[in-house]
């Protein structure tokens, strides 16, 4: 286990915000875990990913948790669906390439999304038409309320649009790993924009169109700091959609028809037509080629940067469209 005293959590954001915290402890079991005396720790305590989700808005006061729990355990290969314990350290890209080279589909739409595996089970990551949900069959928690070990069925979970459980319970359980399946039949998920017509002979072969896609949109985390997709993209009534029809004064809106009637619209379509694509706030922009990303254009942006861009972003849309985006991003301190 390892324990840092006012440790520095530049590395530790994809957005690169040059952050400290007061104590960072990473462990590798549950056991360490459990050993941890949660009473003598700085507070508030907060469990972090790989740190691709989130906004520091300023030096954390308290305990940063981090998994290193890694390990890929296939519980029954002989079977043609095939289930999958995968620790929450684990990074969630290397756990789809590795599904995809055994020729086991499900997980291939979600290549290339930064991240661990706990962190997707809390943020229910999803793209092309696929969500972490979709997979999903457990999760294994640590209770820091009670103490204790627990585990959630997926229904329990209470999974929805980059929602769930776990982001509702004010940060009470902790992941340490995740029950996924995944099947040997083949079966690709094509209907998303831009996978119409590609080759889907295998997973691999899914994956790497979606790669390719991923790569031509959002920016490298390695080379630009960001968080990804910063907004949720607003699901509205009929009527509302009306009204954004109208708003856009003749320009074609895109949308997608969900359940009950209800529409999604792309929140990148209207940023976009609310003239913020590569507007800038100090040191933070929006991303030129994605305007549903923000990112820490010249290395120096701060916490402030970001939530003013933010805010004006917010305001525009609102004051055009009469839409409130809200941040799929999660905002700490």
């Amino acid at each position: 286990m390892r324990i840092e005293k006012n440790y520095d959590l530049s590395g530790q954001n994809t957005f690169r915000m040059k952050v400290k915290c007061a104590c960072y402890i990473e462990y590798e079991s549950v056991e360490e875990l459990a050993g941890i005396d949660f009473d003598s720790l700085p507070k508030p305590i907060k469990h972090i990913g790989g740190g691709s989700n989130l906004l520091f808005k300023g030096d954390f006061p308290g305990t940063i948790l981090h998994s290193a729990i890694k390990f890929i355990k296939y519980v029954d290969m002989g079977l043609d669906e095939v289930p999958v314990i995968v620790g929450s350290g684990v990074k969630w890209d290397d756990l789809v390439a590795e599904l995809c080279g055994h020729g086991l589909w499900g997980a291939e739409n979600l290549s290339l999304i930064p991240g661990e595996v706990g962190a997707a089970a809390v943020q229910n990551i999803g793209a092309y038409g696929v969500e972490f949900k979709d997979l999903v069959s457990g999760v294994s928690c640590y209770d820091l309320k009670e103490r204790c070990k627990c585990k959630f069925t997926a229904p329990e979970c209470r999974y929805g649009y980059r929602e769930s459980m776990f982001k509702e319970a004010e940060d009470r359980y902790i992941i340490t790993s995740v029950l996924l399946r995944v099947s040997r039949t083949a079966g690709p998920r094509l209907g998303y924009k831009g996978l119409e017509g590609i080759d889907s002979s295998t997973p691999a072969k899914v994956r790497e169109a979606v790669i390719a896609i991923r790569r031509t949109k959002l920016p490298d985390p390695e080379e630009l700091g960001s968080a990804g997709s910063f907004f949720k993209n607003p699901v509205v009534s009929a009527l509302d959609f009306t009204r954004i029809v109208d708003a856009a004064q003749g320009a074609t809106v895109p949308h997608y028809i969900l359940d009950g009637g209800f529409i999604k619209v792309p929140a990148a379509w209207m940023i976009d037509q609310c003239g913020f694509k590569g507007e800038r706030e100090g040191g933070a922009a929006v991303y030129e080629k994605q305007p549903l990303v923000i990112v820490n254009a010249s290395g120096e942006a701060t916490p402030d940067d970001v939530l003013e861009l933010e805010r004006r972003i917010i305001a525009g849309v609102h004051e055009r469209f009469g839409v409130s985006l809200h941040p799929e991003v999660e905002h700490i301190g």
